[in-house]
């Protein structure tokens, strides 16, 4: 191996690290970003060259993967009741507009950015405009007619979001109080009596997260290698089970990078970068040495 692969070996080790600061930079972009989950770069060596006697010597490094990391943020506490913070492993599941409901698990958006609100058609959606889905994998959408006998049934505001997902709303008439239904009439009200069986928000976990696509908007589009069900939602399966997996109505999770470690981390990206730097300029500095030779 001559000299000037020493060049190359450093060249990969730049490009390596100055993707590893766009990952920090985004890191850091997104710090206030609600829901965000911070990134980070794995390198890998790259094939060793064999130089006889059983001996390698690598050839640079090159990037692995980059990684989203899940762990949990912080949660701010808020004024809006469709303000929601998800604690545990799981996701909100929401739904492109485009799309035709009722949509199977595989088929949703997830995200763990809760700034929900209500659209002019009584719809929850995110700030994007997809649909929150329920547990039956609908769009969840309240009903008011406009007819004053029906002020009891009719849709005025949510009052309460449970641990479990449970929706409560005020009717129009300011006395009733009624449960998001589960039959698909959406905004039937149900009688407390049937509380339990009533629709809730969906939540749907995800066997491996790092299998997720990034979508854009803090949503994650479900791929294969994700491990998520084909299956249809359920109300069994894509309720939060309020002990290890809880809904907080009045709350956002906060995003959950660390500035600290990311500016220790760019410190390091930067060193590396500058020592693979020198690693070029000593190369061609050796380089200049042999061409001296002839003189």
């Amino acid at each position: 191996m001559s000299v000037t692969s020493a060049m190359f070996t450093g060249v990969s080790g730049l490009l390596a690290n100055a993707e590893g600061i766009n990952v920090i930079g985004n890191n850091l972009a997104n710090v206030n970003t609600v829901g965000f989950k911070s990134g980070r770069m794995l390198f890998s060596d790259m094939l060793s060259a064999n130089i006889g006697n059983g001996s390698q010597v690598g050839r640079g490094t090159q990037i692995q993967t980059v990684d989203n990391v899940f762990g949990q943020g912080s949660f701010e506490t808020t004024e809006s009741v469709t303000d929601l913070a998800l604690q545990g492993n799981s996701f909100f599941a929401v739904m492109d507009p485009n799309a035709t409901a009722p949509v199977n698990q595989n088929g949703a958006m997830l995200t763990r950015a809760g700034a929900f609100r209500l659209d002019s058609n009584l719809t929850l959606v995110n700030p994007d405009g997809y649909p929150v889905l329920d547990t039956a994998g609908n769009p969840i959408k309240f009903l008011d007619d406009g007819t004053v006998a029906n002020n009891a049934t009719n849709f005025s505001k949510i009052t309460n979001i449970d641990p479990s997902g449970l929706i409560t709303y005020l009717a129009k008439d300011g006395i009733t109080t009624n449960y998001y239904d589960t039959s698909g009439a959406v905004g039937v009200a149900a009688i407390a009596a049937n509380a339990a069986n009533v629709q809730r928000l969906a939540v749907v976990t995800v066997a491996n997260p790092g299998g997720l696509e990034k979508a854009g908007g803090t949503l994650y589009k479900p791929t294969t290698a994700s491990g998520i069900s084909a299956a249809g939602f359920t109300l069994a399966e894509n309720s939060a089970n309020g002990s290890s997996e809880k809904i907080y109505t009045n709350s956002l999770e906060q995003s959950n990078v660390d500035m600290a470690a990311q500016f220790v981390k760019m410190i390091l990206t930067q060193r590396a970068y500058s020592a693979n730097s020198k690693t070029i300029t000593t190369a061609d500095e050796m380089t200049q040495e042999a061409l001296q030779l002839k003189r």
